[in-house]
This record gives structure tokens, C-alpha cells and sequence, in this order.
């Protein structure tokens, strides 16, 4: 479902908006919701990209190899 905004801009931005939407051939409007969207999935993209490196983090990672030695064994006491 789509739903109107309203923005206020300056007449100057407007004009150059009303020169890029004709090159682009698209409108004002196309321009602001596609510049939109790609921020919100660009948004998304981040933060479930940040959910699983923390995830990732927490479960940690096993780079392989064992402790085969006590800590006695490292220091003459």
C-alpha cells in the first residue's frame, strides 16, 4: 500500500530535482522513493549483517589445535 508524503524544499532544489528526474526519466517523486528504499534496505542489510557477526561472535571460533601443556609446566617456581 502506498501512501502520500509532503515535503518542503527549497525552490532551487526543486528546479535542479525537476532537471535530474527528466534525465533519469522518471519524476521527483521516483527519485525521493527509490533513494529511500535503497536507504532502508541498505539499513536492513547492515543491521542483520551486524546480527551475525555478533552471533557469530558469541558461538566463537575453534581455529583448531589443543592445549597439550600445564601452566606448572611453563614457570620454574
Amino acid at each position: 500500500m502506498k501512501q502520500n508524503i509532503t515535503l518542503s524544499l527549497d525552490k532551487e532544489v526543486i528546479r535542479k530535482s525537476k532537471l535530474l528526474a527528466a534525465r533519469k526519466e522518471t519524476s521527483i517523486s521516483g527519485l525521493l522513493a527509490d533513494s529511500l528504499v535503497r536507504a532502508v534496505a541498505a539499513e536492513d542489510d547492515y543491521e542483520a549483517a551486524k546480527r551475525n557477526g555478533l552471533h557469530a561472535l558469541k558461538k566463537a571460533f575453534h581455529l583448531g589445535g589443543a592445549r597439550r601443556w600445564k601452566r606448572e609446566d611453563l614457570y620454574d617456581r
